[in-house]
C-alpha cells in the first residue's frame, strides 16, 4: 500500500499555524486605539479619518490573508478525499483478493498445494483454481461506467425531498421541496417551466401520470394533490398567452412565478384526503386510474384518481411510513416504513393479500422494484437489499455502506443509484456489485444529504439521464454512460 495511503490510517498529527502577519496587523489595531483614544470626542466620531482609514487597510489584509488560508484548505480537502478513494479502492481490492485457500488439502513449503492423486481431485483443484484466478484477474479491471455532471437545476429556498422523471417523451422533470412548492423544469434548458404553490406544507415527493399531463404531490398539510401541468408542456411549444387564458378559464389560478418568469398553479383538479398526519410519498397505479398514498399516522390509502375518494385504508405497519412505490406493470405496492420492515400489498384479483419483508435493523427508508420482478430496500442501518418477490425470508444481495441510503431508483438496464446522508451517490448491480461512485469535489457534487435520485427511463435524446436531489437545494442532472456505449 503507497505511504501516502498508509499515513491515512493513522492519527493525524496536529500542526500549528501561525499567522504572523495577521497578528502583526492586530498588535498595531489595538495600539492606534490605545493611543487615539480620546473621550472629549464625540462617541459616533471618536477615530480621526486618518486612523479610520488605516484601520479599513488593515482589516483588509488580515481578510485577504484568511481568504489564502481558506483556498489552502479546500485544496488540502480535495488532496484528502483523493486519498481517501483511493484507499477504498485498495479496500476492496483486498476483500475481492482474499479468497479461502482453505478449499486445498495441504501447502507445500514452497506455496503449491498438494493435490490427491486421483483424476476427479485434480480436475476439482483445476477449476477451483480457475476461478479464483478469475476473480483475481476482474479485481484488476478499471470502471465501466462515464459519470459526469452535465446540468445544474437550482431555484428552491429549502431542501429538496424527491426528483422524478416525466414519461418517456417529456423531457422534463419534476422537484418537491420543503419550501411548500414543486416545480417542473426543462431537462435541456434548465429552466423552472411551473411551480406549483398549492399546498400548505412540505411537498414531499412527486410523480407524473404515466399516459396524462398529470402530477402527483404528497405533502405535510395531510393531502396529495393532483394537478395539471399541460401549462408546463405548452409554454415549452411557445404557445401563445390566449391559450394560457383558457387553462384559466377552466379553474386553473395562473400567475407569474418569482423565479425566471415561471408561472404558478395554485389550484389542484383533485385532493386526496383521508390521513389523520403528514403524507410522505405518493404514487400512481399502473393505468393511472387510482393512486396509493403513505402517511406518517401509519397507514396507507388507495384513492379514485377522478373523484379523490378513499378506497380503502391499509392498516398493518407499527410506526410511520416513509415511503410507497407501485410496479410498473402490476397492480403490486411496497410501503416502507420507521418499523423496519416492508410490505407488499398485491391488489390483483381475485384476491388482495399483504407480505411482509423483514431484514432490516432501522428504518426502511424507501422500497422500489425492478423490472425482473424484483424489490430493492434503503434503510438507515447502512444498508440496501435486493428480494425476490417469490421469497420473502432472504434477500438475495446485500450491499453495505458506510451511511444512510435514501430514496434510491433503479434504472431499466438495473443499475441500483443510492443517495446517502454523507452526500455520496453510489451505483451497484443488482448482484451487490459496485459500479462506481458519482465525483463529488468542492466544485461539483451536493454539499449536503443527498435525498433522491432519479433514471431517465428513455435516454438516447436526452444530455442527461440521471438526477439527484438534496439539501443543498440544488438538483444535479448527471450523464451516466457504461464505455462500451461510449
Amino acid at each position: 500500500m503507497p505511504q501516502d495511503l498508509q499515513n491515512l490510517t493513522t492519527k493525524p498529527k496536529t500542526k500549528k499555524i501561525s499567522i504572523p502577519r495577521a497578528q502583526s496587523n492586530i498588535d498595531e489595531i489595538q495600539n492606534l486605539q490605545c493611543s487615539n483614544f480620546r473621550p472629549d470626542l464625540d462617541m459616533e466620531n471618536n477615530l480621526p479619518p486618518a486612523i479610520r482609514s488605516r484601520l479599513q487597510d488593515l482589516f483588509a489584509q488580515i481578510e485577504k490573508e484568511f481568504e489564502l488560508l481558506y483556498s489552502e484548505n479546500v485544496n488540502l480537502q480535495e488532496k484528502i478525499e483523493n486519498l481517501n478513494e483511493r484507499l477504498e479502492r485498495e479496500s476492496n481490492l483486498g476483500d475481492k483478493q482474499s479468497y479461502d485457500f482453505t478449499d486445498f488439502d495441504n501447502t507445500s513449503s514452497k506455496g503449491f498445494p498438494k493435490v490427491k492423486t486421483n483424476a476427479s481431485q485434480k480436475v476439482k483443484t483445476a477449476h477451483k483454481l480457475k476461478a479464483q484466478t478469475s476473480k483475481i484477474v476482474s479485481s484488476f479491471k478499471g470502471p465501466t461506467v462515464s459519470c459526469s455532471l452535465v446540468r445544474e437545476f437550482s431555484g428552491h429556498r429549502d431542501g429538496i425531498w424527491e426528483v422524478s422523471v416525466a414519461r418517456p417523451g417529456q423531457p422534463y422533470i419534476g422537484t418537491a421541496s420543503a419550501d411548500h412548492t414543486a416545480c417542473i423544469w426543462s431537462i435541456e434548458s434548465g429552466r423552472c417551466l411551473l411551480r406549483y404553490q398549492g399546498h400548505g406544507g412540505s411537498v414531499n415527493s412527486i410523480r407524473f401520470h404515466p399516459s396524462r399531463d398529470l402530477v402527483l404531490t404528497a405533502s405535510g398539510d395531510q393531502t396529495a394533490h393532483v394537478w395539471q401541468a399541460v401549462v408546463t408542456w405548452d409554454q415549452q411549444k411557445g404557445h401563445s398567452s390566449e391559450e394560457e387564458l383558457d387553462a384559466g378559464e377552466k379553474g386553473e389560478e395562473v400567475d407569474s412565478g418569482p423565479e425566471g418568469g415561471a408561472p404558478s398553479l395554485r389550484t389542484p383538479v383533485c385532493e386526496l384526503k383521508g390521513h389523520a398526519a403528514v403524507v410522505m410519498a405518493a404514487d400512481w397505479l399502473p393505468g393511472g386510474d387510482q393512486a396509493i398514498t403513505a402517511s406518517w399516522d401509519r397507514t396507507a390509502g388507495l384513492h379514485d384518481a377522478e373523484t379523490g375518494e378513499l378506497v380503502q385504508s391499509l392498516s398493518g405497519h407499527d410506526h410511520e411510513l416513509t415511503h410507497i412505490s407501485s410496479h410498473p406493470l402490476q397492480r403490486l405496492v411496497v410501503t416502507s416504513s420507521r418499523d423496519t420492515t416492508f410490505r407488499l400489498w398485491d391488489f390483483r384479483e381475485p384476491i388482495h393479500s399483504v407480505s411482509v419483508f423483514q431484514g432490516h435493523t432501522d428504518t426502511v427508508t424507501c422500497a422500489v422494484f425492478t423490472r425482473e420482478d424484483k424489490v430493492v430496500s434503503g434503510s438507515d442501518d447502512r444498508s440496501v437489499k435486493v428480494w425476490d418477490l417469490r421469497n420473502m425470508r432472504s434477500p438475495l444481495a446485500t450491499i453495505r455502506s458506510d451511511s444512510a441510503a435514501n430514496r434510491l431508483a433503479v434504472s431499466p438496464g438495473g443499475v441500483v443509484a443510492i443517495p446517502h446522508d454523507n452526500r455520496q451517490v453510489r451505483l451497484f448491480d443488482l448482484g451487490g456489485q459496485r459500479i462506481a461512485r458519482l465525483p463529488r469535489t468542492s466544485r461539483q457534487g451536493h454539499r449536503r444529504m443527498v435525498s433522491s435520485v432519479a433514471w431517465a427511463e428513455d435516454s438516447s435524446s436526452l444530455s442527461c439521464n440521471f438526477f439527484s436531489c438534496g439539501f443543498d437545494r440544488l438538483i444535479l442532472g448527471w450523464s451516466v454512460q457504461s464505455f462500451k456505449d461510449l
